[in-house]
């Protein structure tokens, strides 16, 4: 049997580097020094609430509070923050083994029972330290009981008694809670401000690991101190006793990530409408072991990335090599901001769809093709502009034309014309290179045949951003052009639309009417979806976006009143008629009146009353 000293477990990053003074906290500078001043102060509060996301320090911030209230040494009597020289309670706290200091999981005990046993012993005097803490984690998984067994105590504690509450969900937390403590928001560590952390910790574990390497992990762990060390911890295992440099690539692997120059490159096919090279792409990607849903994810932080560079231009800063951000600003340079958002709305979409998806690189592969067919869209700006211009009739682009035929306006490239792509800088491209730009984009056809756009969908300016290519061609239904008045408009509603057709026949006092924009007296006692049934149904009729407006002014009488009004006055003339003078119908009872039309055949009534 050995007798040799069993070999002491290995410790975590996470838990070997956990900060054991306020300055080792990265990325809280703001909270440090609310704290360090109201110790300073003596202006301390009897309650904290720390709130943030996973792994930035709130447990630990708990444990820095408590053992700040409690700390004495040879030298210093009264709390503080100052912990150059280790205080007499400092280790047991920080080691959670102080009996003054009660830490609790308010997961794992939720109940009223579970509180009121722990708040039995708040009137007792602490029995070493200063004060008697209590650290109560995720504090939002507490019961509604338990809270309110809480209020009372919290709201006037006995003076040795502090409570510091650490939760990931703030808005669970009851109001009457909040409003009794100190609240601190731990933000996320900045990206840049996180791989310094991670590098100093590298030297100190005498290991190497390329700077490219930590900002990928700083990027992965989105801001939580605690995942970055534990994808540290996960990359230092990559050189396998190696003493050679731990390289980008092999954390890229490790994380599942691609290479941020071919995630660039996907992008840029997608984005110029190269469908082949990018499913090209995306596959040798997936090859390589990238995980579909973290390069829509990538895609998502390169369209951003790119929307930042068109918005702000120059002023723009980026965590990227100056080759990439170079390449950024080109791109950004040759889109429209239109565009971009058009870009990131599929993204966003698919992004869901792929994690979703039963075969994502399927989903992958669907998101990159309709990437690069929205990217033979006009610019959506360029569509409004024309749309607008349509409508008003100031349609003046030099390098295109309209022709009618069908009823349907179509916009293609004058014959006379010959109009190249723009160079588009910063700034938004003027009418004339939006023009250009269009004209790039349409299909070539066989030589001595216009070039024209396909036809129109329903309603073109529904969603200038998310628009199909199509979207620049403006419908002239000329069954719209052909509602000379409302009542004809009413008429033509089909057979299944009886319902709306009969209340628009009683509420609709039509105060002005025009292709397709009606204004209404305020109907009374009408139906609450009246007026969004009725745009429905003459949209659906007329494949044109309606626009019902309702006013105060007195309209006209509703269709229903007028038919009532026509009909007696039908009738009262057909009753002056001077047949209706005869001896004989003095006693007669009137059963119907016909009116009649000759033919070559003889009469054909054309209408009946009935009396």
């Amino acid at each position: 049997m050995s007798d040799a000293t069993p070999q002491k477990a290995y410790q975590v990053l996470a838990r070997k580097y956990r900060p054991q003074t306020f300055e080792d906290m990265i990325g809280q500078e703001a909270m440090v020094t609310t704290l360090t001043n109201a110790f300073k102060a003596d202006r301390v509060a009897h309650a904290f609430m720390m709130t943030g996301v996973r792994g930035i320090g709130k447990t630990t911030t708990a444990r820095l509070l408590a053992r700040a209230l409690n700390y004495q040494s040879d030298n210093v009597e009264g709390p503080s923050t100052d912990f150059s020289q280790m205080g007499h309670h400092c280790e047991r706290i920080m080691a959670s083994t102080h009996m003054d200091v009660l830490e609790m999981d308010a997961a794992s005990r939720t109940g009223v029972e579970n509180m009121r046993e722990l708040l039995d012993g708040v009137r007792y005097a602490p029995v070493e330290a200063r004060y008697k803490v209590y650290i109560i984690d995720e504090v939002h998984m507490l019961s509604t009981g338990a809270f309110n067994a809480l209020l009372k105590t919290l709201e006037e504690p006995p003076d040795h008694a502090k409570f510091i509450f650490a939760t990931t969900e703030i808005r669970k937390v009851p109001i009457t809670v909040l409003s009794r403590c100190q609240r601190f928001d731990l933000r996320r560590v900045e990206a840049n401000v996180l791989a310094d952390h991670l590098k100093k910790i590298c030297a100190q574990e005498s290991v190497s690991v390329s700077d490219d390497g930590l900002a990928l992990i700083s990027r992965a762990a989105e801001g939580s101190v605690r995942d970055s060390l534990s994808l540290l911890d996960q990359a230092l295992v990559q050189s396998a006793g190696d003493d050679g440099e731990i390289s980008a690539p092999q954390i890229r692997h490790m994380l599942g990530l691609g290479d941020r120059s071919r995630v660039f490159d996907l992008f840029d096919h997608a984005a110029r409408g190269r469908a082949q090279d990018g499913l090209a792409e995306l596959g040798s990607q997936y090859r390589d072991g990238a995980d579909p849903v973290i390069i829509m994810r990538d895609l998502l932080d390169m369209c951003h990335e790119i929307s930042r560079a068109k918005a702000m231009g120059g002023d723009a800063d980026f965590d990227a090599a100056p080759d990439q951000i170079a390449r950024m600003q080109a791109l950004a340079g040759d889109l429209t901001q239109g565009q971009l958002s058009r870009l990131w709305q599929i993204l966003t979409a698919d992004y869901s769809a792929v994690r979703l998806a039963p075969v994502p690189l399927a989903s992958a592969e669907m998101s990159i093709i309709k990437l690069a067919s929205a990217a033979e869209m006009p610019p959506p700006e360029l569509v409004a502009s024309i749309l607008s211009e349509i409508k008003s009739g100031n349609f003046n682009h030099p390098g295109l034309k309209i022709s009618n035929g069908s009823g349907v306006n179509r916009i293609s490239r004058s014959s006379s014309s010959s109009v190249s792509a723009p160079k588009t800088a910063q700034k938004p491209a003027p009418k004339s290179d939006q023009t250009a730009s269009l004209s790039s984009r349409v299909a070539p056809v066989q030589k001595g045949e216009p070039e024209t756009l396909p036809p129109p969908p329903p309603a073109p300016t529904a969603d200038i951003y998310s628009a199909p290519p199509d979207a620049v061609v403006v419908s002239e239904s000329a069954a719209v052009q052909n509602f000379a008045d409302f009542e004809a408009l009413v008429e033509a509603l089909p057979r299944e639309k009886i319902g709306i057709k009969s209340d628009i026949d009683r509420y609709f006092r039509v105060v002005s009417y025009r292709a397709g924009h009606l204004r209404i007296s305020k109907p009374k006692a009408a139906p609450p979806s009246l007026i969004g049934r009725a745009v429905e149904a003459f949209t659906d009729l007329t494949g044109e976006l309606w626009v019902i407006d309702i006013t105060d002014e007195a309209g006209g009488e509703t269709l229903k009143e007028k038919r009532v009004r026509e009909t007696k006055e039908r009738e009262a003339k057909d009753r002056a008629h001077p047949a209706f003078n005869h001896s004989l119908l003095k006693r007669a009872r009137l059963i119907e009146i016909r009116e009649v039309v000759p033919t070559s055949s003889g009469v054909m009534p054309i209408r009946g009353n009935e009396g």
